[in-house]
């Protein structure tokens, strides 16, 4: 159930992102960043700052388009998966491992690029996820093999 309500929780911020993200759709980003930033008295010289403006500028509309399509595509994978698991369903064991396990490498190189605290525990929650439900998964057959048996005896 943990992991159902994870999931749900990454689904419930991925839809805040998309539809943030078609909120700022035929608008100047970078501009209400700037306007954000002036309201609420931020530096405007932060090292984060800056680096957040160096970013936004290379979205354009046909890119923000995409990135929200994408964000909405995971959020319904993972409120799939959530649901499913909060169920109890075996497919969405299987779909939870599939998808977690497809993104480990990228994780991976992440934190080799770019490593940091967030990273490592992404890493490691997607880790220990996939580990868990595989360990469900067999545990679970084992267990049916052991009925079948015994009802064929």
């Amino acid at each position: 159930m943990t992991i159902a309500v994870y999931k749900f929780v990454k689904a419930v911020a991925l839809l805040a992102l998309g539809f943030g993200e078609l909120h700022y759709l035929h608008r100047n980003l970078a501009h209400e960043i700037a306007h954000a930033v002036d309201l609420l008295r931020v530096d405007p010289h932060n090292h984060y700052l800056i680096w957040l403006m160096e970013k936004v500028s290379k979205v354009d509309e046909h890119r923000l388009r995409q990135l929200s399509v994408g964000t909405f595509f995971y959020a319904a994978l993972f409120l799939c998966e959530g649901t499913g698991l909060a169920l109890g369903m075996r497919w969405a064991e299987y779909l939870t491992i599939v998808s977690t396990a497809s993104l480990l490498p990228i994780e991976v190189y992440e934190i080799f690029s770019q490593p940091g605290v967030g990273e490592i525990v992404v890493l490691v929650a997607n880790l220990a996820i996939v580990a868990y439900l595989v360990w469900v998964l067999r545990n679970e057959r084992g267990k049916h093999t052991q009925r079948k048996m015994r009802a064929q005896n």
